[in-house]
């Protein structure tokens, strides 16, 4: 059978007292890619704060890379995001810093002491995402896609069973959202990582299908069939 690395059961998850999703159901495997759409305003961004713990869990059920979110305090959040990937739509890079510093900042951050180690790491998550030779270059001397790509490098720092994209395609032209969305199946087909991905792009799905699940009316609907 295989791994399960997301499993929300009965849960309510809300914004501060505001009930914004009710009775959430979702399992997600290892290597499994899925969308997830709703219309701005229907519990999107709610329901991936509460999967990186931005948001507290305070009804039901959920454990997310082997965490469980009902335990959650702020002394063990930061180790549940060592254990998640998250890649933003606006890249948050550091812009004072060229791409290797970027990446060796987040690993010191997350406890790597070992030089060589480090460097090995850096390395190899450039080269999965074809930017082996990029590492001296600052955000600013990237395009767009480059600087998404770093940003996916990041999150496979350290090496993690679960990534959260939220909208990682919204700023980039079509090309580019091609050579991005290629690489994240890549990296669930190969490296086994289970990718949720928030995306408003119907076009991205319709050209890369892969289980949906939709928020709508404050619920969040499995399996959806979108006829686009």
């Amino acid at each position: 059978m295989n791994e399960t690395v997301l499993e929300i059961r009965n849960a309510n998850i809300y914004q501060g007292d505001s009930l914004i999703l009710s009775n959430v159901n979702i399992t997600v495997s290892k290597s499994e890619f899925v969308y997830l759409v709703g219309k701005t305003g229907t519990g999107k961004s709610s329901l991936l704060k509460t999967l990186y713990g931005e948001l507290p869990l305070q009804e039901g059920t959920a454990n997310v890379a082997g965490f469980d979110l009902k335990d959650l305090t702020w002394k063990t959040v930061p180790f549940l995001r060592r254990n998640i990937g998250i890649v933003f739509q606006d890249f948050q890079l550091l812009t004072d810093r060229n791409v290797h510093d970027n990446l060796k900042f987040v690993l010191a951050a997350t406890g790597w002491t070992n030089e060589r180690e480090i460097e090995n790491k850096i390395d190899e998550v450039l080269g999965k995402v074809g930017l082996k030779t990029k590492g001296f270059k600052f955000p600013y001397e990237l395009s767009g896609g480059e600087q998404q790509r770093v940003d996916i490098a990041r999150a496979l720092l350290n090496s993690p069973k679960l990534i959260l994209a939220d909208e990682p395609t919204g700023n980039l032209d079509p090309e580019t959202t091609e050579e991005i969305m290629n690489l994240l199946f890549q990296i669930a087909k190969e490296l086994g990582t289970a990718i949720v991905m928030a995306t408003h792009d119907y076009l991205v799905i319709n050209k890369y299908p892969a289980r949906t699940i939709k928020t709508e009316g404050g619920k969040v609907i499995d399996n959806v069939s979108l006829n686009v």
